[in-house]
């Protein structure tokens, strides 16, 4: 998989009413995050490990001179990872964001697709969702398949 690189220019729709989201999957769900915080997808690196890190952080990875370190959404959220015979690690990566000049990358099962929504079609988010705190969720959207749950990713990784 060839690193996807943000383009410097805003790509931001000239509809203000819509989002343009990266999603990715995580165990069974569909989850999205603001094409404008990704930086770019690689395919998994050699991750060396952090001593007394938070359970969540994998450790941290080399790419092109920059130190980013790598956190697992699955132990973050507690959710199960898929069986050996449903995963390929060709479709698997690192998603690596971009957040105010500070880089962090997420360990994801599956690349998806770059979608449009529509901000109205965005409900709240449910107290509880697949053991996820409702506060690192900025909304579920429908689809036809199932969920797509848009992660707010600020508060996710709000060190406060």
């Amino acid at each position: 998989m060839a690193g996807l690189t943000r383009k410097k220019n805003k790509e931001v729709s000239e509809n203000e009413d819509q989002l343009k989201l990266v999603t990715f999957q995580l165990g069974a769900e569909l989850y999205g995050v603001e094409i404008m915080e990704v930086d770019q997808i690689v395919r998994i690196q050699e991750v060396r490990p952090i001593p007394n890190a938070p359970y969540y952080v994998e450790g941290i990875f080399n790419l092109r001179g920059e130190i980013i370190p790598v956190i697992n959404l699955h132990k973050r959220f507690r959710l199960e990872k898929p069986a050996e015979e449903d995963y390929d690690a060709e479709m698997g990566g690192l998603v690596i964001l971009n957040l105010d000049g500070i880089k962090i990358s997420i360990i994801i099962d599956r690349i998806s697709r770059v979608v449009m929504i529509n901000a109205a079609d965005i409900k709240p988010p449910p107290q509880m969702l697949t053991g996820i705190g409702s506060e690192y969720i900025h909304g579920v959207v429908q689809q036809q398949n199932g969920y797509l749950i848009v992660l707010n990713i600020r508060k996710l990784f709000d060190p406060t």
